[in-house]
């Protein structure tokens, strides 16, 4: 039976800061729809009215008795009908409505529409919708001590609306304050260009370091009831007084890479062009004109000019 056992992740966790657990979490409130409130807000203002309307007539007739109750109940029942009315907010859609009664958390209201709750309590209004932020041009030192430029921008938006109220002071803020530190945290803690092949660089593994900027961005704003969506850098490379000589190194890198491809493939021609001679038994070599004929083969495939060729008009051997 085959092995199916998958190798493990040899990939470093990434350090994240061990934020404080959030102490309240988001509930629905108790809210009716708004339409039937708002047709019995209107009733009890015209009952009110109206009752206002008979006393006086009441009045004029010398029931003064009459016309002071009357008068008395209307503007009660008048009252108590805006006082309900109060109560009634509209939700637009990506917009919730924070209830507090008394300084104390009673709920979220999420519904769209005309929504009714306790006109005793406090609604703020806080938004739903799709976030971007986009942090500024950033001067850090990468892992190598190098000073390089990043930013970055990160889509969010508010999922727990009570912890983005209540478990900090502005969650906007917050969620700006933790960005840029998180981007300044992975910016030091990976070099911008790796020396070996297989570690983790800024510009050659940006999908790997992206996801790893997600995972401790979700760390550092999970308190405030933020969700992050997506986080990308924007703008990556070498701070201006390092650029020319970095890209000077980026170039002698390059030429050396391509040398090394080019010997390689000149070592495949000569092995391949010696074993066909031998094969074919086109000539007979010895090892001095082996490494005669290795020696100008090598110099024609990897020399950057033409080789000029010199011609020998006397024997193999002189």
């Amino acid at each position: 039976m085959p092995d199916t056992a998958t190798a493990p992740d040899t990939t470093p966790p990434v350090n994240v800061p061990d934020m404080p657990r959030p102490r309240i979490a988001e509930t629905p409130a108790r809210d009716i729809g708004g339409g039937l409130a708002l047709l019995l807000g209107l009733g009890g203002l015209l009952i009110g009215a109206g009752a206002i309307a008979l006393g006086i007539t009441f009045g004029h007739d010398g029931n003064s008795a009459a016309c002071a109750a009357l008068v008395a109940a209307g503007i009660l029942v008048g009252l108590a009908s805006i006082t309900a009315m109060s109560g009634l907010n509209n939700v637009a859609p990506g917009e919730a409505r924070v209830v507090q009664l008394f300084g104390r958390y009673s709920g979220t209201i999420r519904t769209e529409g005309l929504r009714w709750v306790n006109p005793f309590t406090s609604r703020e209004k806080i938004s739903t919708r799709v976030r971007n932020h986009e942090t500024a041009v950033m001067k850090v030192n990468d892992a190598y001590g190098n000073p390089i430029e990043l930013a970055a921008v990160v889509v969010w938006r508010v999922e727990d609306t009570a912890q983005a109220m209540f478990e900090v002071d502005d969650f906007q803020e917050f969620v700006a304050t933790q960005t840029e530190a998180a981007v300044r945290h992975i910016a030091i803690e990976y070099p911008y260009d790796a020396h070996e092949d297989d570690a983790l660089s800024l510009r050659g593994n940006a999908e790997e370091i992206t996801e790893k900027l997600a995972v401790e961005l979700h760390a550092r704003v999970e308190a405030a009831g933020v969700q992050i969506i997506e986080s990308r850098f924007t703008h990556l490379a070498y701070a201006p007084e390092i650029a020319s000589a970095m890209l000077q190194r980026q170039q002698a890198g390059a030429v050396v890479a391509a040398r090394k491809l080019i010997v390689e493939g000149a070592v495949g021609m000569v092995e391949e062009a010696l074993s066909r001679i031998s094969e074919q038994g086109i000539v007979e070599l010895d090892e001095e004109r082996k490494a005669a004929m290795v020696s100008n083969l090598m110099v024609v495939l990897c020399g950057d000019r033409a080789a000029q060729p010199v011609l020998n008009t006397g024997t193999l051997y002189q």
